[in-house]
């Protein structure tokens, strides 16, 4: 059974930082795509960072690049979102999501996705 659980979410302060963890089961983590994507109130989900496999490839959401870094372990099984210089507008909803084709920015192409963690930013 195909399980990823989110975790690390949690209220912070603007500037503050957070690192979300989401722990894969089920399937052969190193051949799958991992992405995160996030949920804002009344908006449509979108992407955030996806990484490969092997982690040589990692493209960002224009939006997070500069402040996000995606990461994974695969003998954990685990793939991370580091979240620096928060700000309000980051407050959402993170899923993480697994792949089994390529770096997608579309969440129509991720296969597997866990429950989300909430992220609440305060100013």
């Amino acid at each position: 059974q195909v399980q990823l659980v989110e975790s690390g979410g949690g209220l912070v302060q603007a500037g503050g930082s957070l690192r979300l963890s989401c722990a894969a089961s089920g399937f052969i983590f190193s051949n799958y795509v991992m992405g995160w994507f996030r949920q804002a109130p009344g908006k449509e989900r979108e992407f955030v960072a996806a990484i490969s496999g092997m982690s040589s490839r990692t493209p960002y959401a224009d939006s997070v690049k500069d402040r996000f870094t995606i990461s994974r372990d695969n003998a954990k099984n685990t793939v991370y979102l580091d979240i620096n210089s928060l700000k309000p507008e980051d407050t959402a909803v993170y899923y993480c999501a697994a792949n089994h084709l390529y770096e997608s920015r579309s969440e129509g192409e991720y296969d597997y996705w866990g429950q989300g963690t909430q992220v609440t930013v305060s100013s």
